[in-house]
């Protein structure tokens, strides 16, 4: 890659990752959902979201699209819900002429994002309908067959299914991401979250085309270097009683090449293999990833899905990456004028988690500076 193509590599990650990050704002603990998103619209794979009801699943995702644009297309399922309810009604014109074709205008067909809650309660109908999109990205019912041209569908569910017969439409989901309730520690945070006046909608925005280039630079991503790093990581997952199919294994590729195009590089490395754990079909196996595979990921991180990379991979560099870009907003936003009352804990609170995790003779690189100026603005206030 030229020099020029790699900066522009670069120039549309970090306004990727700035969309993802603005998504997250205002939701407690939403962070790495509104992250991972992200990474398999660039993957081009679908996400499967569990938690129970109330845990802010579809808001994130609806962040998420608003900021990056495009066609969205939301839906409750249930047990009595009718195809032409996603995919659109019968075109009665070509009825008329003996064709079954259907209108998809507005409909998940034509959407380039999309969020379907209870998602396992569809009929045999729809989720056979739905097996072929999201394999194929081709719409096929009746006489009509359409490419799609959807980057990512997420589902959510409050629970996984336990019926067998599931298990194929569960399958196309390669990444998965359970959630709970806020934790107890930061009800105070939810509390005020909840108080604030509903933000205006964001404007408008098109960066479906600096997903679709980051898409095209992860299928073109080398990954030579780590495939044998890869390889152990998914026979220690293995061995450690994690089920990882051949399909699975061999599609985790695009979440390690998605991480490392938004991380600003065409070559994977083992900085990428945070993304594994996302993999593991349960919350107990995907526990049992991360800890599986903690020594592997420890030195992974990404700058551009700074909270995604923290909480698989749990790793101090991850955790730096994180907290340099926290640091730098605030002191953006501080500037040199006193800080008010608010902005001056959020600077110490930021300083007290740096000189807790981190030695300050030993700070990571994406520290290394940082420290200094929040400890001048902290003395400033």
């Amino acid at each position: 890659m030229t020099e020029l193509s790699t900066t522009a590599l670069a120039a549309d990650a970090k306004t990727i990752g700035a969309a993802a990050a603005t998504a997250g704002e205002g939701m407690v603990d939403r962070e790495v959902l509104a992250e991972v998103v992200t990474l398999c619209a660039v993957a081009g794979e679908h996400l499967l979201v569990v938690g129970p009801p109330g845990t802010a699943k579809s808001a994130a995702v609806r962040q998420v699209a608003a900021r990056l644009g495009g066609r969205y297309f939301e839906y409750l399922l249930g047990r009595f819900t009718e195809p032409n309810e996603l995919f659109g009604p019968v075109d009665l014109r070509r009825l008329r002429e003996g064709r079954v074709e259907y209108e998809t205008a507005g409909m998940l067909p034509e959407a380039e994002i999309a969020f379907l809650d209870e998602v396992f309660l569809g009929s045999t109908a729809v989720l056979n309908t739905l097996l072929g999109l999201l394999n194929e990205r081709v719409f096929r019912r009746g006489a009509t067959a359409l490419p799609s041209p959807l980057r990512v569908c997420v589902g959510a569910a409050n629970h996984l299914p336990e019926d067998p017969a599931l298990a194929a439409f569960a399958d196309r989901f390669l990444a998965r991401l359970f959630v709970e309730p806020v934790p107890d520690a930061r009800l105070e945070e939810l509390l005020e979250a909840g108080r604030r006046p509903a933000s205006a909608p964001p404007a408008p925005a098109d960066l479906l085309g600096a997903v679709d280039r980051l898409a095209a630079a992860a299928r073109a991503c080398d990954l030579a270097d780590v495939t044998p790093l890869l390889a152990a990581a998914l026979r220690r997952l293995r061995g450690a009683g994690v089920p990882v199919s051949d399909r699975r294994a061999v599609r985790s590729q695009r979440l390690v090449a998605a991480a490392a195009v938004l991380d600003g590089r065409t070559t994977a490395s083992a900085r990428d293999l945070w993304v594994l754990p996302l993999i593991a079909p349960t919350a107990d196996t995907h526990a049992l990833a991360r800890d599986t595979l903690a020594d592997l990921v420890e030195k992974s991180a990404n700058a551009s899905l700074v909270h995604a990379a923290e909480e698989l991979s749990r790793g101090a560099l991850a955790r730096a990456e994180r907290l340099a870009r926290t640091a730098a907003a605030l002191l953006a936003e501080h500037g040199t004028a006193p800080a008010a009352r608010d902005d001056r804990l959020r600077l110490e609170a930021t300083l007290r988690e740096i000189d807790a995790g981190f030695d300050p003779a030993d700070l990571p690189a994406p520290l290394a500076g940082i420290r200094a100026g929040l400890a001048a603005a902290v003395r400033l206030s």
